[in-house]
């Protein structure tokens, strides 16, 4: 039996959110430029998008660039932002065909021009697709969201639209860049680092945590079930007994 088929899709995880650690590490073990990897790395994309669709995953979010990786070489950054041009352009006729809606949270403002244009057009072509939703999270970090929530939330508190003794959770969810999304079931990080990074950290309050030190270039369909799988055998009490949550089942 396939890992697909052991997957109990009556249990999937409607919202995968992945890292996607280890195109450096995997292109110096090879002998190769960063850049190789980071090109491989696209190739993975493209995978697990086609396994994500299969298993009937609903969102998929995928950390592509985080506000830290603005302090990298100038050179490495300005090749990983052609490549993600390189990259949209070339995979918006296959997304839509497959059904993937492409939306993206972040800092945009920090992005290059071409880069937010290209961005804009995938995401306009792509609108109709309803097989799964593909987030990706360019020049994003959680402080800096919940940065911006915090100014949105300030400046209706003073202009009279929202009451301080009216902020719950709920409001506070309802101003992050991530607002119309479900929390993510499942946290997936690769390359064998074991941290969030400043990824989703208030939407993966009570997201399963999987690890996995498959560099992000090696990591492809089976990986993607094996995970879900693992995710499959643990019990998701949020703060409640087993014996509650057997006798709910």
């Amino acid at each position: 039996m396939s890992l697909f088929e052991k997957i109990d899709h009556r249990r999937l995880p409607a919202h995968i959110a992945i890292i996607m650690d280890g195109n450096g590490r995997w292109a110096k073990e090879k002998g190769l430029e960063r850049a190789e990897g980071h090109r491989e790395g696209v190739n993975a994309i493209r995978k697990v998008v086609e396994a994500a669709i299969e298993a009937s995953v609903q969102t998929l979010t995928l950390y592509a660039f985080s506000t830290e990786n603005w302090r990298r070489p100038t050179e490495e950054i300005e090749g990983l932002m052609n490549l993600m041009v390189y990259a949209i352009t070339q995979e918006t006729a296959d997304l839509r065909k497959n059904g993937v809606s492409i939306a993206s949270i972040g800092d945009k403002n920090r992005l290059p021009l071409h880069v937010r244009e290209a961005l804009e057009v995938c995401i306009h072509e792509t609108a109709e697709g309803k097989n799964l939703k593909l987030v990706i999270a360019l020049s994003y970090s959680s402080k800096w969201e919940l940065a911006e929530a915090t100014r949105r939330i300030t400046s209706d508190v003073i202009g009279g639209t929202l009451k301080t003794e009216d902020i719950t959770e709920e409001t506070i969810s309802r101003y992050l860049s991530t607002s119309d999304l479900p929390d993510p079931d499942l946290l997936i990080r690769t390359g064998g680092e074991q941290r969030i990074s400043n990824f989703l950290l208030w939407q993966c309050a009570y997201a399963e945590l999987y690890f996995t030190d498959t560099f992000w270039p090696d990591f492809g369909k089976e990986e993607l079930y094996e995970a879900i799988l693992d995710y499959q055998g643990r019990e998701r009490r949020y703060g409640k007994t087993s014996e509650q949550i057997e006798s709910e089942k």
